[in-house]
């Protein structure tokens, strides 16, 4: 975000009581934005991030598209650009990356053709190569902004691969960044920046289980540190919805 820029709107918070109703509000509102935009005649941008809330929200999104849920207005995922906030710098194949679990849970089953993943261990040298090419792809095949940013909040405070202390919180003049000695594994990383991360009108965070309800109250405080708690970073341009269980919210 640069000084100059309108300010952004507070972020807003969503209590749900347990993660299976998060994720069907999350994958019904994700569905919904998605069919706005495309009435609008635009094609859509969005991020997506990885974990066990994401999962479920993704496997909503795949009820959706196979007819049990019949009341949402049709998305065409063919006008649809996926990307990921993050990933991990492992083989292609590897089940520990972001954009497999997507696929096998939704993007494979409806048909999304326009999928830019981060390059895997097994196709470039190194992260540093992996960012750059990533990099590359959204200056070629991106709009300017993300229509929707989703990010997972880790017990740490981290966002997408963004760590408390690490010198990848530093990084303003790249779209992407190799992310090494991470303090969770696998220690290789590819991380969206927070300059582009911010390139988004909608930010939307989503947070289950008590273990991360001290970090969600940290990140939703009036005043703190971005060093400790790298999830204060991220805003969206017209919206900012932290999606919460109720375990995650026990803290506020």
């Amino acid at each position: 975000m640069t000084t100059d820029e309108p300010l952004r709107p507070a972020a807003r918070v969503e209590i749900h009581p347990d993660p299976e109703t998060l994720a069907v509000t999350v994958a019904g509102a994700l569905l919904g934005r998605i069919a706005e935009a495309q009435e609008a005649g635009r094609e859509v941008h969005v991020a997506l991030t990885g974990g066990t809330i994401a999962d479920l929200v993704h496997r909503e999104v795949a009820r959706h598209h196979s007819g049990d849920v019949p009341d949402v207005r049709p998305v065409d995922w063919d006008r649809v650009h996926v990307w990921w906030g993050d990933e991990r710098f492992v083989e292609t194949g590897s089940p520990e990356r972001n954009a497999r679990q997507a696929r096998e849970a939704f993007l494979d089953e409806v048909g999304a053709s326009h999928v830019h993943e981060v390059p895997a261990s097994d196709q470039v040298a190194d992260a540093e190569a992996a960012a750059a090419s990533y990099s590359e792809t959204v200056r070629e095949h991106g709009s300017g902004e993300f229509d929707v940013v989703m990010l997972g909040v880790g017990p740490d405070g981290h966002v997408a691969s963004l760590f408390p202390g690490h010198p990848a919180l530093e990084v303003d003049d790249r779209i992407a960044v190799a992310v090494h000695d991470s303090p969770k594994p696998p220690p290789d990383r590819v991380s969206l920046t927070f300059s582009a991360l911010n390139r988004a009108r909608s930010v939307w965070f989503l947070v289950s289980g008590e273990g991360k309800a001290e970090a969600v109250a940290r990140a939703l405080a009036d005043s703190g540190s971005l060093h400790d708690t790298p999830a204060r970073g991220v805003l969206g341009r017209e919206e900012t919805i932290w999606f919460l269980d109720t375990p995650a919210a026990s803290a506020l």
